[in-house]
């Protein structure tokens, strides 16, 4: 099975699979500090706890080793500052892939999830028959929103969706990159 890589080395950050027990603490306390800036947008805060925590690093290694997962710690200066995940949820084309991303607050606004996500984007279209790669976000949160739109994605459609978190419309934004305009890049 083709699979990306376990480390992704950027210039002043680096994409690392998550070491299941061994990153619980750091990225408990991560979680713990950014939860009134990722609340508005993320529903499983709502339900956070050290043991989500443990459970949600425990299953990476399985979902990753299945092809069906691929969840990096953004990592800056040695320290966890986010998560950027590539995946397919089970409603969308077997071709496609979808990128996720948060940061804690005090990384936000210097690019580094947009070169988190742009490092995952191309891990995608390494795998095979994958054909386009998605963002989906609601389209209040434009700090989400800027990223696919600085990696040259395209707006592909709004679609209702059940509000999960605070902030959230009741609507989804996504985004599309099909291979052949990334290759283009």
């Amino acid at each position: 099975m083709n699979l990306p890589p376990h480390v992704i080395a950027l210039d002043e950050v680096t994409l690392r699979r998550f070491d299941g027990e061994a990153d619980l603490p750091e990225f408990f306390t991560v979680i713990e500090e950014s939860l009134e800036h990722l609340r508005p947008w993320m529903p499983w805060v709502a339900e956070h706890s050290r043991a989500k925590t443990a459970e949600f690093l425990t299953g990476r290694a399985e979902l990753w080793a299945l092809g069906r997962e691929f969840t990096y710690a953004i990592v800056l200066d040695g320290a966890i500052v986010g998560v950027c995940a590539l995946f397919r949820r089970e409603s969308t084309p077997e071709d496609t892939r979808e990128v996720g991303y948060w940061l804690h607050p005090a990384a936000t606004g210097r690019g580094l999830a947009t070169r988190a996500a742009r490092a995952v984007v191309e891990q995608a279209f390494r795998l095979p028959g994958v054909e386009q790669v998605e963002i989906v976000h609601d389209p209040a949160n434009r700090a989400s929103g800027a990223v696919p739109a600085r990696l040259g994605f395209t707006e592909h459609l709004r679609r209702p969706a059940e509000p999960a978190a605070p902030a959230e419309t009741g609507e989804e934004l996504v985004w599309r990159l099909p291979r052949e305009r990334a290759s283009a890049r």
